[in-house]
Formats: C-alpha cells, structure tokens, sequence
C-alpha cells in the first residue's frame, strides 16, 4: 500500500523555549516541567472532526487514526515519547455533548525529552517538494545539523495580556441547589457519587497571544499537564493514562483540600485529608473505576496500597498510581476510551452520574473533563483529563472580536457532602486558570 503521509524525525540542538514555536493564535502543545511536544507554526496534514451519532466518537477517531498511521510512510531517528508520526487530541466528556472531538496532525512538531530535542516533518506523499527518491521529507538522514537548517524559527511571546471572567450558567447559588438535590438522590440510593461542575465565563483581547497562558501555566503549575488542543487549555495534575512500549500507568485523584496558609495549617489540611472518611471513600470510588476500566486490557495489574498526598500549589489531593502491562495491543487512546469517564470526574454508577450531570448543570462540558493528550504510530501516547482549563473560542479569533472562554471546576458529591464547602473546592480549582487569565 502507497504512503499518504511521509514522516521524518531527526534529533538535533535546540536551546529555545518549546512554546516559541507554537502558534499564538491556536497553540498546540503538551507540556510538564520543559519537556514535551509542540506543534510548530499553524499548518496541520490531518484533521479528524467528530460530531454526535449513532457510534462513540472514540470508536470513529480511533478508526480514523488507524488509517491514517496505516498508510504513513515512519522513518524515526530518535524513537522517543512523542516522536514520529503523532496526533494531538481532545475529547468531549459527553456523547451527547454539541461539541465536536478532535485528532490533530500538525506538519511540523518539536519535542523534548530527557535531555534530548528532535524535529519531525509530516508531509503528503505527493507533495512535488518531496524527493521521491531520498523518501525524505526535507530533513537528509546523514546530516546532524539539517534538522536545525530546517526548523522554523522561534518567535517571542507577545504582549502580556489579561482576560475577564464571570459568573457562567451555575451561579455559587444555584452550585449549592445542584448539591442539594444530588444529596437527596444519594439519600435515595439512585447513586453512590456524583461529580458537579460550575462554570465562568469571559474574554480575552483581541488578538492576545494564547502561549501567555500556557506558559503561566506550566510556570506555575510544573507537575501538572499543561495542554493547548483546539482552543482547550488548562493545567491537569490527573494523568488519565500512558501507554509507552507495553507499559500502561494512570495517577488516579479524588479527594480534595486547599492548602494552608502557613506551614502548620498546611500540615493540618493534609492530615485531615489523609484522615478524612468521606475523602478516602470518594477516592476508593476513582481507584475501583480505573482498575476495572484496566483489566480487560492487562495483565499484572497494580494499585499501589493506599492513597498518598500530592502536593499542589494551590491543593492538596489524594492519589493513587496505577501501573500494569499491555495484553492486548490497545493503543493509548483506546485505553483513554476504556477508562473515561472514571469515577473522578463522573460519579459511580457511571450510567447514573451521567445522567445526574446532565439534569443539574446548566451547561454542556463540551470537552471539560474530557481525555486530553497526544497518541503516536505505534498507539503510544499520554492522556490527561481536562482540569483547570477553560475552552477558547479560537475559531473565531481572526474577526478581530475579543476572544470568548468558558472555564469549569468540579467537585465529588458524595453522602456527607456540604454543599458550600463543595462551592468552595471550585472557587480553590478555578485558581489556577483565573491566576493565569489576570
């Protein structure tokens, strides 16, 4: 079978910031402590749009996708995390959300990972700048410095900037009525958790550079994912899955609490997670979920003995890691498919939560709390759910209109709930993206 698409990798130096070469209009980009990949420039080879229907979008991006990497013509240098040919993604939460899922292929990405930076140039098999020959797509394989002769150049962020943001569909009044009548559901035995969202709403100027609010992101919160797909941005600290070489590993949080002011009512917030009934039971509910999802798909399946606090700037959660072998060739994204949505950011039963979700929030999560992440040739990826993030109207950036944003915070409603102090864990989970919007 002919290659549609011909792909080159190639290691080379590269001292400059990775978001310097991602579009400021619509950055695609993966990020965690300076490693990563990004999408250079705005061009992209593929893209796949999934609207609702009769089949899960996951099914039909996953199809999509196999034809894609069936017919690309691989030629890797480098073969690490997020080289070769490889696709950015996002996802809604719902099926039967209006928003659309997404599977991104860009012509140029640059990467770094451990250490290490490379070049990888996606182009049609047809394209008359191609050497047929050489089977290269403008990077020569015997050449160490032709993958900088051919790198775009970086450009400097643009102007600082700061958005506006305010209350959404779910008011902090009508947050605590959706609580309410959760709990009285629990009562009733109709669900065991829900998870319950509230969102902002705002803009910001014309024409801002949206790399600005990646960067902060990433500055501020360096253990989490910081994200860029289709005008999703946010920050995750949960790590939905990664599946590299065989290896499958997931972080699981529920169970959340600020933190302190001071060093001693810091260590007093985390204790009284640690010891928290109604935390530790939410947070079995996530685990439960994640290591049924993974089963079918593994074999020495393991969930480390009990959860532990990880720390955020602004949160304390509890976590869970999750680590198993690949039984059955599932790609990443498969294995997004398989767990989402986990009990975190749904509820248990899920069929239930979702239901709960769609009759208590005003709104339409489009793709918050969605899987989040990139996938490679070989079904490799890493995916991220949609936390501290907020959806930007990217499309509609160029009319010269202010930029339009919704951002979302969630908590976990279970028996012995309040509903302010679940407000409150919202107004916390919104800081990061209000932090970075001002």
């Amino acid at each position: 079978m002919s290659a549609d698409l011909v792909v080159q990798t190639r290691e080379f130096d590269l001292a400059d910031d990775l978001l310097g070469y991602a579009d400021p209009a619509d950055p695609r980009a993966w990020l965690r402590r300076g490693d990563g990949i990004v999408a250079a420039g705005a061009d992209v080879a593929r893209v796949v749009r999934v609207s609702r229907g009769a089949e899960p979008r996951t099914a039909a991006l996953s199809r999509a996708w196999d034809e894609i990497r069936g017919s690309a013509r691989v030629d890797d240098g480098v073969r690490l995390p997020g080289t070769g040919l490889v696709a950015f993604a996002a996802l809604v939460f719902d099926e039967a959300s209006a928003a659309d899922s997404v599977l991104i292929v860009p012509r140029t990405v640059i990467g770094r990972h451990g250490g290490r930076t490379w070049i990888t140039r996606i182009r049609d098999a047809d394209d008359p700048g191609l050497d047929a020959d050489a089977d290269d797509p403008g990077l020569d394989a015997n050449d160490p410095d032709a993958g900088a002769a051919t790198a775009p150049a970086p450009t400097a962020l643009g102007p600082h900037w700061a958005g506006t943001l305010g209350p959404g569909a779910q008011t902090a009044q009508g947050y605590q009525a959706s609580v309410r009548a959760a709990l009285s559901a629990i009562a009733d035995a109709r669900y065991g958790k829900v998870v319950l969202a509230r969102d902002l709403v705002g803009t910001v100027p014309a024409g801002s550079d949206l790399r600005r609010l990646v960067r902060a992101l990433s500055t501020e919160y360096p253990d989490t994912w910081a994200f860029a797909v289709d005008g999703l941005i946010g920050a995750s600290p949960e790590t939905l899955v990664t599946a590299q070489d065989g290896v499958v590993t997931a972080r699981v949080l529920a169970g959340t609490t600020a933190r302190g002011a001071d060093a001693v009512t810091d260590a007093r917030a985390a204790a009284a997670l640690a010891d928290s009934p109604k935390d530790n039971d939410e947070h079995a509910f996530a685990v439960r979920s994640v290591v049924a999802s993974l089963a079918p798909h593994t074999t020495a399946l393991d969930a480390d003995g009990g959860p532990f606090i990880l720390e955020l700037p602004n949160l304390f959660h509890l976590a869970t890691d999750v680590r198993a072998r690949l039984s059955d060739g599932a790609s990443a994204l498969d294995l997004a498919a398989a767990l989402h949505p986990t009990a975190a950011v749904a509820g248990t039963p899920t069929d239930a939560a979702i239901a709960a979700i769609r009759e208590l929030e005003p709104f339409d999560r489009g793709r918050y709390a969605g899987p989040v992440g990139w996938i490679d040739a070989q079904g490799n990826g890493e995916w991220a759910i949609a936390l501290r993030c907020a959806q930007f109207d990217v499309a509609g950036s160029d009319r010269g209109a202010p930029i339009g944003l919704t951002a979302y915070a969630g908590a976990g409603i279970v028996a012995g709930s309040d509903p302010e102090a679940e407000m409150l864990e919202t107004r916390v989970k919104f800081r990061p993206i209000v932090d970075a919007l001002a």
